[in-house]
């Protein structure tokens, strides 16, 4: 039995799912007593923290060594007090969704590349591999951006997906990760192959889904207090404009992606929450 067979419950609740390409989804905190649920947000993403920023041979949790392994995972993710534009709030709910929604298994904790804990990684914000059921393995590739501008989130997921297409980008990635996986992982030897510096990168990008999760302030929350049908509703515009953005960058003819939207009441109220969690721990 793995680690990762075990998991937080599931708090974030899917709205919208379409399939296409890209296939996009909405995900929401919900709602309590007429309000947008940000503190309880921000207390679900500490159950996750653990499993974001230890790799998994540091996973195994007792009774006797449950805070030491919470403050471990607390520290690594960043110290410091200018937390107001750092985005390890929307790489952890990113990480969550794949996890909760897609069965999706990490394999690279992004925080293993940091020489200090305050340092802003030039990466994938996630990796993750999937196993679909008719066979073959998936390298799920995250790109996560957490702004209080919807557009603007977009925008520059756009442009550092872009980014991270090119060449010696890729290369790089393929020599830093491939050591990082353990060999406990399902398919090891399948899941090495497209890590090799022999395989080619086309193989690599073919297997690969970019998943870029879109967390900013929504007009449609900010004016709700429950979820029913009017909120859904009031919600897809908003995503049907991030698609569109997406649309145009020409990246959906190239990769396969998966967009998921996350809206939120008040994004500085919710990274304010989650720093606090944080930094209760450290």
């Amino acid at each position: 039995m793995s680690v990762y067979d075990h998991k937080p419950a599931r708090f974030l609740e899917k709205l919208h799912f379409e399939a296409g390409h890209p296939a996009a989804g909405i995900c929401c905190a919900g709602f309590e007593l007429r309000a947008w649920r940000c503190k309880p947000f921000a207390e679900h993403l500490i159950e996750w923290l653990p499993e974001y920023a230890l790799p998994e041979e540091e996973l195994a949790v007792t009774h006797g060594n449950m805070y030491v392994k919470l403050r471990q995972a607390a520290i690594r993710v960043y110290t410091s007090e200018k937390y107001k534009r750092r985005g390890e709030a929307g790489e952890i709910t990113l990480h969550a969704i794949c996890r909760d929604y897609f069965g999706t298994l990490p394999i690279s904790p992004r925080v293993f590349y940091k020489s200090a804990t305050n340092d802003v990684v030039k990466a994938f914000d996630m990796v993750h591999a999937r196993f679909p059921k008719k066979g073959g393995v998936e390298l799920w590739l995250g790109e996560s951006k957490l702004y209080t501008n919807t557009i603007k989130a977009i925008t520059e997921a756009i442009k550092s997906v872009t980014d991270h297409l090119q060449q010696g980008f890729l290369t790089e990635q393929k020599l830093l990760l491939g050591p990082q996986i353990s060999r406990t992982t399902p398919r090891y030897a399948e899941l090495m192959q497209l890590f090799k510096p022999q395989t080619s990168l086309d193989r690599f990008v073919d297997a690969a889904v970019f998943v870029i999760g879109i967390l900013s302030n929504s007009a449609a929350c900010r004016s709700a207090n429950k979820v029913d049908d009017a909120y859904r509703s009031a919600l897809l515009p908003e995503l049907q404009a991030i698609t569109r953005q997406l649309g145009r960058s020409g990246l959906t003819k190239k990769i396969r992606i998966v967009l998921i939207y996350v809206p939120l009441g008040d994004k500085s109220a919710f990274v304010k929450e989650f720093d606090g969690k944080l930094k209760g721990l450290q």
